[in-house]
């Protein structure tokens, strides 16, 4: 267990080292004065001065961050708040784009590092009535061969492509039990009844066979992009089903994050890329969102003032407003925090 936690401390600090970096190589290129660039959260337990930035590790290890000058305070010399609109929101989105470009790097080695993958054919047990499957004629016995032309070695493949499709219409290569094949069309469901799925079935690999996979470079880096188009997707039906009612929200702070990190790393380094750059891929998003003391709160600022044709919030009430919504961020952290030890103690884990 400890050693979980350690590894997801670490995949952890590697993606928040990349956020930071967003921040601290274009304000640095800008001409912002970079006071601090930190990793993790204070108290501070040794720090190294280089020029005029204090390199610091501290003790909190969920975090990081680049204090620049007068954030809110255009009258700082050097300050971020002095430069103009599209200097300030390159600055401030950078963090996240580099945590939305870092998943192409992450699957790409994934895809070059052999791995294990079970292959062998997906086979329907049963159909549930009145469910998309029956009503495309699908049977039990039937074999799966592929949706949208995708060929489908395991049940797992089959899972990814229904839920990266859900509302649009699918055409799915079936052969029958008397070896005919024929493409069928459905549209797997947003919210199906419980234990059905998508498109109302049960299925399993059939003559499963593990084999060993790796891809070359060429071919890595175009199947990286790919897969981050689609893990965006599923992110984004993820959350629509949550919104729905169709799945259940599952919420992990960043001890929770770390433990499913180790967890998944004992299955491989692949697996472990994979969920990585899953996990940059959120955060990326996530602190777009324009919330106080996340760098999309930021962002709203800098554009009301565009709005405003100039007219800026008095860096007062702003940094009020990023202080009481930082202070709400750690006390919703904790809480969650303290789920997560607790879960962890009883030998419980987010992984079903």
């Amino acid at each position: 267990m400890v050693i979980n936690i350690i590894i997801g401390v670490v995949v952890l600090s590697v993606i928040i080292l990349a956020h930071e970096l967003g921040h601290f190589i274009t304000a640095k290129a800008s001409g912002v004065k970079v006071e601090e660039f930190g990793l993790g959260f204070p108290p501070r337990l040794f720090g190294v001065r280089r020029g005029e930035t204090l390199y610091s590790l501290n003790a909190i290890p969920f975090g990081g961050f680049t204090k620049m000058a007068g954030e809110e305070d255009p009258k700082a010399p050097r300050s971020l708040a002095s430069k103009g609109i599209g200097t300030r929101l390159l600055v401030l989105s950078a963090g996240s784009l580099m945590n939305i470009l870092l998943p192409l790097l992450l699957f790409s080695i994934a895809f070059m590092v052999p791995h294990n993958l079970v292959v062998g054919q997906v086979l329907v047990e049963e159909v549930a009535p009145n469910s998309p499957a029956a009503r495309a004629e699908i049977e039990s016995g039937d074999l799966l061969l592929s949706i949208n032309g995708e060929p489908l070695p395991n049940s797992g493949e089959l899972n990814r492509l229904v839920y990266l499709n859900l509302g649009n219409e699918i055409t799915i290569l079936v052969k029958h039990l008397d070896s005919t094949a024929k493409d069928v069309q459905l549209i797997p469901r947003w919210k199906p009844p419980e234990g059905e799925g998508a498109i109302g079935i049960w299925h399993t690999t059939s003559n499963p066979t593990t084999i060993s996979q790796h891809e070359p470079l060429w071919k890595a880096i175009p199947m990286g992009a790919r897969e981050c188009i689609e893990t965006f997707v599923l992110y984004k039906n993820g959350i629509i089903s949550v919104i729905i009612g169709a799945a259940p929200a599952v919420v992990a702070g960043p001890v929770g994050i770390a433990q499913l990190t180790g967890e998944i790393a004992r299955v491989g380094i692949s697996p472990l890329l994979e969920f990585a750059a899953l996990i940059s891929l959120i955060l990326g998003i996530l602190n777009l969102f324009p919330l106080p003391a996340l760098d999309g709160g930021r962002i709203a600022f800098v554009l009301l003032e565009w709005f405003r044709r100039g007219k800026r919030v008095s860096p007062r009430i702003e940094g009020l407003v990023h202080s009481i919504g930082f202070a709400m961020l750690i006390g919703l952290m904790l809480v969650i925090t303290y789920q997560d030890i607790l879960r962890i103690i009883s030998g419980g884990s987010l992984i079903p």
